[in-house]
């Protein structure tokens, strides 16, 4: 029997708009997805250390605040440095369509912009997102 998919889900930076994380983190959860949920006003290095605590499977990072580019960008030099740059990241929130190239060359698996449907990012979780050995 293998575990369930672990993934962390974490509101970087600034933004206090939490309901729409909370949102997903219990649909994941009802879909058998063993979720983390680290809060609001995370840090880039706050992230990827819990991370590296929770043995997660990949990270899911909800920022409404217009800072994803940077944010993003030290949440992979901290998991480059823990030599976690394997683990995916997946990015939801309010990020212009010209940005989504950016986040995808630093290495984001896949955007989810507001009004995304649950069964759209479970699916994507699912299919795309691999149990650690």
């Amino acid at each position: 029997m293998t575990r369930p998919l672990r993934l962390l889900l974490s509101k970087a930076g600034l933004d206090g708009h939490d309901r729409g994380i909370k949102v997903v983190a219990r649909a994941l959860r009802d879909a058998g997805v063993e979720v983390i949920y680290t809060g609001l006003h995370q840090t880039p290095q706050m992230i990827v250390t819990a991370a590296l605590q929770e043995d997660v499977d990949g990270i899911c990072v909800s920022i409404l605040s217009g800072a994803h580019l940077a944010l993003i960008e030290q949440i992979y030099e901290f998991l480059k440095k823990n030599k976690m740059q394997h683990i995916p990241i997946i990015l939801g929130g309010i990020v212009p369509e010209e940005d989504f190239k950016k986040l995808s060359k630093m290495g984001v698996k896949k955007v989810f912009t507001p009004g995304t449907s649950l069964k759209d990012i479970i699916d994507f979780v699912k299919s795309n997102i691999l149990p650690q050995a």
